[in-house]
């Protein structure tokens, strides 16, 4: 039993003040902001809706804890707490729960869980051996019936008892399960919904461990692969564990892939590049001021016209020249010279 402070909140008639749901999720939120500022790193227990657990896992670890009587009647105290996000930061170590949890302060929650016996451990694993429906579906994240009957039983399965849980919280509530203490355990509920593995971890056993076993008791008992299925998948969906392929593995060739390969390729004709165009001539002009001025007659602009010595453009008195025209102004330059 843990030791606490004789130090009591002021309560009024006997009675503690009551919060509202929507001011305590906004007191926890002004904490985590405030924590996070000072670069403090945290883990709240966050839900998605109104349900505290959905999965398999997280739905066991409540029921677990709310099958004996010792908590029965101390937890629902927390119920309200963590869904409005008071638990504002978990820590999911071996053999500890370490939270913060915002109430009328802010308040420390150690819980000690003791290790699994390792009798008991081994009769898990041995119960589990062969009881995966396939190696397929161990593979794709999927336990059996079986399987989960065996880690959720209640006796010999790998959740705790009451007297395997140690409770402390710096409140000063006299009662061994608080308020806090019964937040922080609903959130473990929540945190194993999406993180299954940290069961494992908490409880020091290898998850490993408890998957070759049952692996191995499938391929011993002949249990062959669904039609249709691969192996390959990884387990990181349930115990966060990825399973490395195989580099000397040779891919598994189909026969609809083999008749695609005995069938020649015919590779369509490359159609042959257009041969790049010439760049245009370049166009040299001449103006009528410059044919008067090298001796050229108006009569005789207008005949080099006509008969194609002189081409015409879009500018009044400019004329394009061509070699016709540039031999026979080579005639009159050298008239000037004489």
């Amino acid at each position: 039993m843990r030791r606490r402070s004789s130090r009591r909140e002021s309560y009024h008639g006997g009675f503690p003040p009551y919060v509202r749901v929507s001011d305590r999720a906004a007191k926890a939120a002004r904490q985590v902001a405030a924590l996070e500022k000072k670069g403090q790193k945290l883990s709240p227990v966050v839900l998605t809706g109104s349900k505290i657990a959905g999965t398999f896992w997280g739905k066991a670890w409540c029921q677990n804890l709310e099958s004996y009587s010792d908590y029965s009647n101390r937890l629902p105290r927390g119920r309200s707490y963590v869904r409005c996000g008071a638990v504002i930061d978990l820590q999911i170590e071996p053999g500890k729960l370490l939270a913060r949890v915002q109430g009328s302060s802010l308040y420390t929650v150690t819980i000690g869980i003791g290790p699994v016996d390792p009798a008991r451990w081994q009769a898990i694993v041995a119960a589990c051996s062969g009881a995966i429906d396939s190696v397929v579906e161990l593979l794709q994240g999927k336990l059996s019936k079986a399987v989960m009957e065996v880690i959720s039983s209640k006796e010999t399965g790998l959740f705790p008892a009451p007297r395997q849980i140690h409770l402390g919280c710096s409140c000063p509530d006299s009662a061994s399960m608080c308020k806090h203490v019964a937040a922080v355990l609903y959130g473990v509920g929540a945190r194993l919904d999406t993180q299954p593995e940290l069961l494992f971890r908490l409880r020091g056993t290898d998850p490993t461990e408890l998957i070759a076993k049952a692996a191995k008791g499938a391929v011993l008992g002949g249990q062959a692969p669904a039609k249709g299925r691969q192996l390959g998948a990884d387990l990181a969906g349930l115990f966060g564990i990825e399973l490395d392929p195989d580099p000397e593995a040779a891919p598994v060739e189909t026969k609809a892939e083999r008749g695609v390969r005995a069938k020649p390729v015919t590779r369509p004709t490359a159609k042959p590049k257009p041969a790049a165009k010439a760049p245009p001539p370049t166009v040299v002009t001449i103006t009528a001021a410059e044919l008067r001025r090298r001796g050229v007659p108006p009569a005789t602009v207008a005949y080099w016209l006509k008969t194609g010595v002189l081409w015409r453009t879009p500018v009044a008195g400019v004329y394009e020249e061509t070699e016709r025209s540039r031999a026979r102004m080579a005639r009159y330059d050298a008239r000037e010279r004489v």
